[in-house]
């Protein structure tokens, strides 16, 4: 196989339509746009009006908020470690930090910090450093003779500081 001889499946993708060159296009004159008028210039974008009635993202109520000071944690399942134990991912040695737990795949990547939650089985002796951890996941890792060491979060740092 090479590049040059590489083609798309047929049928897969569509040759655009050229438009406003002539009527024996079908598309001539003014372009599938219709007859004058704002909608057939150039440059409109007429989102969310509605011919001056209110418009509907304005005649809805309003609700909730946005809390700028919430954390947004890892959320991750003893079970989900226990996995990666396994698999010889995360070093059983080592503490078990979100700097590990991403490095081992079990987090796509850190955010405000790591919740333990006690879903699943741990077998291994871990010695967890997270954010928080749930009262399950706590019970289950100690039952392991592992250790939970619950760290400062970074946005309650920085609120200090």
């Amino acid at each position: 196989m090479k590049l040059n001889g590489i083609s798309d499946n047929a049928g897969a993708s569509k040759e655009r339509m050229r438009v406003g060159r002539g009527i024996g296009s079908g598309k001539g004159k003014t372009g599938g746009r219709g007859v004058k008028g704002q909608k057939a210039r150039s440059g409109v974008a007429i989102k969310g009006f509605e011919g001056g009635q209110m418009p509907l993202h304005r005649r809805l109520p309003k609700r909730g908020f946005w809390n700028p000071f919430a954390t947004d944690y890892n959320e991750v399942n003893i079970g989900r470690v226990q996995q990666a134990v396994d698999a010889g991912k995360l070093d059983a040695g080592k503490a078990v930090t979100i700097d590990a737990l991403v490095a081992a795949g079990v987090c796509a990547r850190a955010r405000d910090g790591v919740k333990i939650l006690g879903v699943g089985e741990l077998k291994a002796k871990l010695a967890f450093e997270v954010a928080a951890a749930s009262k399950s996941a706590v019970a289950a890792i100690e039952k392991a003779g592992g250790s939970v060491k619950l760290l400062a979060v970074k946005a309650e740092a920085a609120a200090q500081a």
